[in-house]
């Protein structure tokens, strides 16, 4: 068989695998999509179809293994990081797992800033920072629990022996000990704090949607927004800055790194961030 005609089999293949796949018979879909990989194996394409499939049948151990072969095809694809990053979360390869998404999630923001696949990467990154967070929060709490309450002890006990030999101070190491508890408490709610939901900072949310920055870029006025609303806005609403009501147009815009490293960095100490609506 010539390659031209190998390659366009495979490429009828893969459209009877697209077809199979809107009906749900992932089935089907995974053999059509095999036969084109085995006409056609450099094709990423074919790849992440398949993995897709195998990723609505919850069958990670072959998600991975066709996002890798995607990967060794196409270092820039989104769907195979993507892909293979939910593989590794579901392995509980956290880490591993986390760096794929983020690659990702870089990858399609470059792409196309606007697109669902952005917006659904971020979601599944968001989770599994969260999760990641939520499981070292109960540690740290579970830590400091413990030692707080071998501090009180060790005062406690202090306390009772320096009572038994201050005859006549008795109220005086009292209130001696009351104010060392206190601040015990008092140094246990500081180291508690990142670990304590509060309120994101203003100046670390876009002005339009109020959430946390994803992806920052500032206008010629000085003014920041999340890109893919912004540039929502410049498409549907009109070439206007919508709070200075300049002229805008998508070529100025341009990516605010000072405000995105900020964000990073308040994400990294208050991991609770990630999943404020």
């Amino acid at each position: 068989m010539s390659p031209i005609v190998g390659s366009k089999q495979a490429e009828q293949l893969k459209q009877d695998g697209n077809s199979y796949f809107q009906k749900n018979r992932f089935g089907a879909a995974i053999d059509a999509y095999t036969e084109a990989i085995t006409l056609c194996p450099n094709v990423p394409i074919y790849w992440t179809n398949r993995a897709l499939c195998h990723r609505k049948r919850n069958d990670w151990q072959r998600v991975e293994e066709d996002c890798r072969k995607a990967i060794q095809l196409d270092h820039n694809s989104v769907k195979a990081h993507y892909y293979l990053g939910l593989a590794l979360l579901q392995k509980e390869q956290y880490a591993e797992g986390v760096r794929e998404l983020e690659k990702a999630l870089d990858l399609g923001r470059g792409a196309n800033p606007g697109s669902y696949m952005v917006e659904e990467i971020w979601e599944e990154l968001a989770k599994a920072k969260y999760l990641e967070w939520e499981h070292e929060s109960t540690r740290r709490s579970w830590e400091l629990q413990n030692l707080k309450e071998s501090c009180e002890l060790a005062l406690k006990e202090k306390h009772m022996l320096d009572s038994s030999q201050m005859e006549g101070l008795v109220d005086e190491n009292s209130m001696s000990l009351l104010k060392q508890l206190e601040a015990v408490d008092e140094v246990f709610m500081k180291a508690a704090e990142d670990d304590t939901p509060t309120e994101v900072p203003d100046h670390l949310c876009c002005k339009i949607t109020l959430d946390i920055f994803r992806d920052p870029v500032i206008t010629p006025s000085g003014v920041t927004y999340e890109r893919a609303v912004i540039l929502d806005h410049l498409q549907k609403v009109g070439n206007f800055d919508p709070i200075t009501r300049e002229p805008l147009y998508t070529s100025q815009l341009v990516p605010n790194l000072a405000i995105k490293e900020a964000v990073h960095a308040f994400l990294d100490r208050h991991g609770w961030a990630y999943m404020i609506d």
